[in-house]
C-alpha cells in the first residue's frame, strides 16, 4: 500500500510539473536582439514647460543604473556613436499640486506628475524597437506641519519616480516576450 501511494504521488507530481511547465518561465537571458551589445543612453531632453533642476539628468542616470544592474552583459554609454541601440527620452511635463490640506487650509501632501516620451532605436538595422510618447509617473511627498522640522520632500520624490521610470523601461526592454 505504501509503495502504491509513493508511485501515485510521484506520477501526480510529474503530471503537475509537466502540465504547468509553460506557466512559469524564469527570465534567464536578455530578450533584446543578440546583436545589441552596447546601449547608449544620451541625456534626456527637457521641454520648456518641464524645466526643473536636474530632472533630465536624474532620469538618465536612473535608466543607466538600471541597465547596468539588470542588463546582463550590456555595455552602457552616454554617446550614440558606436552603440548598437539608443534609448532617447524627453521629459515633456513636470507638475505638482496639493492633494491634501491640513486644518488651516495649507497643502500638506503634494502629488508630482511627470510625463515623458521614450524611444529605443536599433542603430544597426535603423528601426524602432520601442516607442512610448506618453509615459506618465506619479508620486507624492509631504510637508511637515512644524516649520522647525521642515524638509523639502520634492527631491526624494523625484528620485523615487526616476527609479520607477527606469525599472519600467528596462523591464519592458530586457524582459519582453519578443521584440520584432
Amino acid at each position: 500500500m505504501i509503495k502504491l501511494l509513493r508511485i501515485l504521488s510521484f506520477v501526480l507530481m510529474l503530471f503537475f510539473v509537466s502540465g504547468f511547465a509553460e506557466c512559469y518561465k524564469p527570465v534567464t537571458k536578455n530578450q533584446l536582439p543578440a546583436r545589441i551589445k552596447i546601449v547608449a543612453v544620451p541625456s534626456f531632453q527637457m521641454e520648456s514647460q518641464a524645466l526643473r533642476y536636474k530632472i533630465g539628468s536624474r532620469f538618465t542616470s536612473a535608466v543607466m543604473k538600471e541597465l547596468v544592474h539588470r542588463g546582463r552583459g550590456l555595455r552602457i554609454q552616454a554617446e550614440r556613436e558606436g552603440a548598437d541601440a539608443v534609448i532617447e527620452g524627453v521629459i515633456r511635463s513636470f507638475n505638482f499640486g496639493g492633494v491634501l490640506l491640513d486644518d488651516k487650509g495649507r497643502a500638506r501632501i503634494f502629488e508630482v506628475t511627470i510625463t515623458a516620451a521614450v524611444t529605443v532605436r536599433d542603430q544597426t538595422e535603423n528601426r524602432v524597437l520601442y516607442d512610448n510618447q506618453n509615459f506618465v509617473f506619479r508620486g507624492e511627498y509631504e510637508f511637515a506641519s512644524d516649520p522647525r522640522s521642515f524638509f523639502n520632500e520634492e527631491d526624494p520624490a523625484v528620485l523615487r519616480m526616476s527609479r520607477s521610470f527606469a525599472e519600467s523601461i528596462v523591464s519592458t526592454l530586457i524582459n519582453a516576450v519578443e521584440i520584432k
